[in-house]
């Protein structure tokens, strides 16, 4: 039995609090994880591909509670979903842009817009509210500099309650990985 079968599958996790391995879903009780669920998180972060029998192998545990276990974590939203992890270099999308953006307006009706408008966008990869001099940075990955500078002009400078915006531009990658449970 297979939890997917497309390739480079990778495991995405969310609200984990360090320290007390406890997950917490909006509006939704706390469960705990133990040793056991927390080696199966790893194990999937490293191939999410792998059967419910070869998990259950590595664990010294039967399929059927490791099936269990899985199904419990994804219900309670410890696991969101399954996803491909690409090569943006190889489907020609090799610039990766790092943009810092500051509001002019503060407010919850500013803030929700800029969010909504923002989160349409295909190009933006991620969206990250932050302290600091700004308030948002941006991870926006396109296909070259005409490609960005398309997507500045013609969609960030077209949102009214930019302030102030810098770009940063990415040489390499030297480490991205998606593994949070370690």
């Amino acid at each position: 039995m297979y939890l997917f079968s497309q390739a480079n599958w990778n495991i995405i996790l969310y609200n984990m609090n360090p320290g007390n391995n406890t997950i917490k879903k909006d509006n939704a009780a706390e469960i705990a994880l133990d040793e056991k669920d927390i080696a199966i998180l790893q194990l999937l972060e490293e191939d999410a591909k792998m059967t419910i029998r070869d998990l259950a192998a590595r664990l010294n545990l039967s399929a059927t509670p490791v099936y269990e276990r899985i199904r419990k974590m994804e219900q309670a939203g410890v696991i969101r979903q399954y996803a491909a992890i690409v090569d943006p270099s190889k489907i020609d999308k090799g610039l990766t842009v790092l943009c810092y953006i500051s509001l002019k307006e503060h407010g919850k009706k500013a803030g929700s817009k800029f969010i909504k408008e923002i989160t349409s966008f295909p190009e933006v990869l991620e969206c990250l509210n932050i302290s600091g001099q700004f308030d948002f940075m941006l991870k926006v990955q396109v296909k070259d500099m005409i490609a960005y500078h398309d997507f500045n002009v013609n969609k960030l400078g077209e949102l009214d309650n930019i302030g102030h915006m810098e770009s940063v531009f990415v040489m390499s990658v030297i480490k991205a990985t998606h593994r949070v449970v370690y």
